[in-house]
């Protein structure tokens, strides 16, 4: 396999290194622990802190900065970040009125992240977890105990930083993400799998000629393994997953995404952004926001995901706020 590595075991500390020279004014990147923070934190506003094993950029270092994210943690590659780093950036981030943790439900992310938690309450930082759950396919894998948190991640991490960002109490965010977490579905499907950079492996095989309906991130198994289909029906086939399962009252309004996985051309993901609107319009609801591209991956991995996350005009405001990240920009 090629790829564009040195010594892999330097691997997450080089691309590490790599995000903040790029995007040094906005984040700051600490080597040891291993933390991205935002460079120009606000006085008195709840931070707002992610994190997760590594593999999945942009997510979550390219969502720190104005109106998301104050700091995001990074473990190796799909592992989760030890409690250490996790507590140094809640620190740093703390600006005396707490800290709020958006965990994607891994089973490592949630005991180490609970685990930094303990800790930042002892030291007398205020702290609330809120779990992201929003991956249909599955109820269980080897990572999980229940749903598995995927790219609807990005649309709550931007609507909760944005609410903190003008201001919102610890609860009142907390209380926010449980809303949204709620009213957020998402499902994927693998046409190819990743590859792992410190094996040189594949994470799982799948023949040319087939596909992995409810991938997981990390490349756990899914739903089903069928045929390769044209992409309408690949499309269909995830939408109608997410729609049987998303809370929606008449007329609903969604924020509509369309994730690639990584190795996905974006042209090959307005295709299926084309049908995704397409089937929407013929039920009856409206798209008032979209966002197609790769923002949640899994290396390499070929495919996409779709979420959809309901919304009402309050939520949309909170969309549409100023936010100035390595992958998100825009407002004043």
């Amino acid at each position: 396999m090629k790829k564009l590595v040195n010594d892999p075991r330097r691997f997450v500390a080089e691309s590490l290194a790599g995000f903040g020279a790029a995007h040094g004014d906005i984040v700051r990147v600490n080597e040891t622990p291993a933390y991205v923070v935002r460079r120009a934190l606000v006085a008195g506003k709840v931070g707002i802190l992610s994190g997760g094993g590594s593999g999945h950029e942009p997510l979550h270092a390219g969502f720190v900065g104005l109106g998301m994210l104050d700091a995001a943690v990074p473990g190796e590659i799909f592992t989760s970040p030890t409690p250490d780093p996790v507590l140094e950036a809640t620190r740093v981030v703390d600006q005396g009125t707490g800290v709020l943790y958006l965990v994607k439900n891994y089973t490592g992310d949630i005991l180490n992240f609970e685990t930094a938690a303990e800790f930042a309450q002892a030291e007398g930082i205020l702290v609330r977890t809120v779990v992201v759950d929003d991956d249909v396919a599955v109820q269980n894998s080897e990572f999980t105990a229940g749903r598995r948190g995927v790219a609807g991640t990005v649309l709550i991490e931007k609507i909760v930083g944005a609410a903190a960002e003008r201001g919102d109490d610890l609860e009142e965010l907390a209380g926010l993400a449980a809303r949204l977490v709620a009213s957020v579905r998402s499902m994927g499907v693998a046409i190819a799998p990743p590859t792992v950079p410190h094996s040189g492996m594949r994470s799982f095989e799948l023949n040319d000629d087939e596909v992995e309906f409810g991938i997981g991130i990390h490349g756990e198994r899914g739903r089903a393994r069928t045929a390769m289909a044209p992409a309408d029906e690949l499309a269909d086939a995830v939408l109608d997953a997410v729609l049987d399962d998303l809370p929606r009252p008449a007329g609903a309004r969604v924020i509509a995404l369309v994730n690639g996985m990584g190795a996905t051309p974006v042209a090959e993901l307005y295709v299926i952004y084309r049908r995704v609107a397409e089937r929407l319009g013929e039920i009856g609801v409206e798209i008032a926001r979209s966002l197609v591209g790769s923002y949640v991956t899994s290396l390499d991995m070929a495919g996409f995901s779709v979420t959809l996350l309901t919304v009402d005009d309050e939520l949309l405001r909170l969309w549409d706020a100023p936010v100035r990240t390595a992958m998100l920009r825009w407002g004043g």
